[in-house]
């Protein structure tokens, strides 16, 4: 009877600790299927998500003077928080927007972004002093941010860069081309 009472005692806050781990990560990736607009698939996470916490407040509200199912409880959840923005980065669902702004043209620049498949459009603007400026727009799958910026330190390192999350994109020949880029480069680095 005792080991009975000892393995539940364990398993109790490993199986809470489990949940967590699942649950934090859902609710990250079901928030940003929501802000992305794809609400079937968030519902459908959103519902799992609910199952899951029943059962584990369920467990813990079985007996409150179960202090170890309670700090399980804040332990999943801090490092389900962790996992969540693992998760999160790993997929890197979306697009960047990309500004670089510049003193003078740089159309070596230009030209490897381009090589590279990426959407570069290029603005010329006029300074406090009335003197030229050139701004350049890169539209970036989020998952090729950290190679876009890596190339922008290498090739233009006095750039002042700013990235943002667009809230909506609509067709154009940008992301079409890029989407026709990007498989092609995918293809060339495996053969």
């Amino acid at each position: 009877m005792k080991e009975t009472w000892e393995a539940t005692i364990l398993l109790e806050p490993i199986l809470i600790i489990v949940m967590q781990f699942i649950i934090v990560p859902l609710t990250t990736l079901r928030t940003i299927f929501v802000v992305k607009g794809r609400v079937s698939l968030a519902s459908i996470l959103g519902g799992i998500e609910a199952l899951i916490y029943v059962i584990s407040l369920s467990i813990i509200f079985s007996d409150l003077s179960n202090y170890a199912n309670m700090i399980a409880y804040a332990l999943g959840y801090a490092g389900g928080v962790i996992l969540g923005g693992k998760v999160e980065q790993k997929l890197a669902i979306g697009y960047r927007t990309v500004n670089v702004s510049l003193m003078n043209k740089n159309d070596g620049l230009i030209e490897t972004l381009r090589n590279h498949g990426f959407g570069v459009t290029v603005f010329e603007g006029e300074g406090r002093g009335g003197e030229k400026r050139y701004r350049i727009d890169i539209l970036v799958k989020r998952n090729r941010e950290q190679e876009l910026m890596e190339l922008l330190e290498k090739e233009a390192p006095k750039a002042f860069v700013v990235a943002y999350e667009p809230t909506n994109l609509k067709g154009g020949y940008l992301v079409k081309s890029m989407k026709r880029k990007a498989k092609l480069l995918q293809n060339q680095k495996m053969t």
